[in-house]
């Protein structure tokens, strides 16, 4: 029974004759107010699944690594990371294996991250540090400190030399600001110039400086000792929290830069802040273990397919690198050759199968228009509190 006097909808109507307004698709995201009127934070459910997921592969992957060879058997790995195995096991898992481990996943996730700001920020799926030349300065600045320096200055070589290679980037594609294939065009030709450099550097170079050299340019997680950690890690933390303020805002620029400036986006500073961070990622990747190829590229559109959602997908891309390389240096020390392969051996040839694998998808399959009513109403969302 219904209360006396008070109207009913029968069947999809309303009273007056018309039809019951259709129910409000549930959110895409959700959003957290840590601090009320001060900071809040959208979690999107399926994005943050996928993140977690990866995190656990890759996980899963290094720990694969401790224990490839049963050379020290799961029992004693476990024992040696919490500080009662033997010493024998302490020293192949702490000092041996643990720290390749541990910067792979930490370059890789670097790695992920600056390929998702790079592609976002020049929208083209190109724009990848590897691509547009970026690391091929981090990795000329590195190589001068190596071979004419203090080692204990390549990190700081690898960000001069990638933040140069950005200002001259910017500086031919001006006409771009930073956005479609003028950007690709000059980072490759600033690239094709700076690998030039790098092998000229390494005739000039003594003999045994050289062959080091040669082999941290392709990419390399042979070398890594424990020092080397800590800091990488600290980096790419303070990196990522730089990176989720803007992030948000960078989003807001495919709408436009007048339609974001409308939403109080400052399109020119979002751009010059997101390009330092950019760089910063991949100086920490650089100076780690070399120019590493591809990964920044794969990582960023392989976590999208998964997460299905639009915008940057930094988290995911991070972790989608992380398990990237960690998975492909696990592939290279079990490989049966002569001696274990550089991982940037492995990720070029992964990174070829992947985009022959697109060509073919291409092929079969032409490709649609991007959706642009359906990707502006979802940068829309949440938008509150932008200004």
């Amino acid at each position: 029974m219904s209360a006396p006097g008070r109207p009913v909808a029968v069947r999809g109507r309303v009273p007056g004759g018309g039809r019951s307004p259709a129910p409000a698709p549930a959110p895409a995201h959700r959003t957290l107010r840590l601090a009320p009127g001060r900071l809040s934070l959208r979690v999107r459910p399926r994005p943050l699944a996928v993140t977690l997921l990866l995190v656990l592969l890759a996980a899963g992957s290094g720990a694969l690594a401790l224990t490839r060879d049963g050379l020290v058997p799961p029992a004693e790995v476990l024992g040696a990371l919490f500080g009662a195995g033997s010493e024998q096991a302490a020293f192949v898992v702490l000092e041996l294996r643990l720290p390749r481990v541990a910067l792979g996943l930490v370059v890789g996730a670097a790695l992920g991250a600056a390929g998702a700001l790079f592609q976002q920020l020049s929208r083209n799926p190109l724009g990848s540090p590897d691509i547009v030349g970026f690391n091929s300065g981090a990795a000329t600045g590195a190589l001068l400190v190596l071979l004419h320096g203090d080692p204990a200055y390549v990190a700081a070589g690898a960000a001069g030399g990638g933040l140069a290679t950005a200002v001259v980037v910017q500086l031919l594609a001006r006409r771009g600001s930073f956005r479609g294939n003028r950007l690709i065009l000059a980072g490759i030709a600033v690239g094709s110039l700076l690998a030039s450099v790098n092998a000229y550097l390494l005739t000039r170079a003594a003999l045994d400086h050289a062959q080091s050299a040669q082999l941290w340019l392709i990419g390399s997680l042979g070398s890594a000792e424990r020092h080397q950690v800590p800091p990488a890690l600290i980096a790419l933390g303070v990196l990522l929290m730089a990176a989720l303020p803007v992030v948000r805002r960078l989003d807001l620029l495919e709408m436009g830069d007048e339609a974001a400036g409308g939403l109080g986006v400052d399109a020119g500073r979002t751009r010059v802040l997101v390009l330092l961070i950019a760089v910063g990622l991949s100086a920490v990747a650089v100076s780690a273990a070399g120019p590493i190829v591809f990964v920044a590229l794969c990582a960023p559109q392989l976590a999208r397919r998964l997460a299905r959602g639009t915008g940057t997908g930094l988290l995911p891309a991070a972790a989608m690198g992380a398990l990237l390389l960690s998975a492909s240096d696990l592939l290279a020390v079990t490989l049966p050759t002569a001696g274990p392969l550089p991982v940037g051996v492995v990720t070029g040839a992964l990174g070829g199968l992947y985009l022959a694998w697109l060509l073919g998808r291409g092929r079969r399959r032409p490709r649609r228009g991007p959706r642009v009513p359906q990707v502006r109403a979802r940068l829309l969302r949440g938008t509150a509190g932008i200004r």
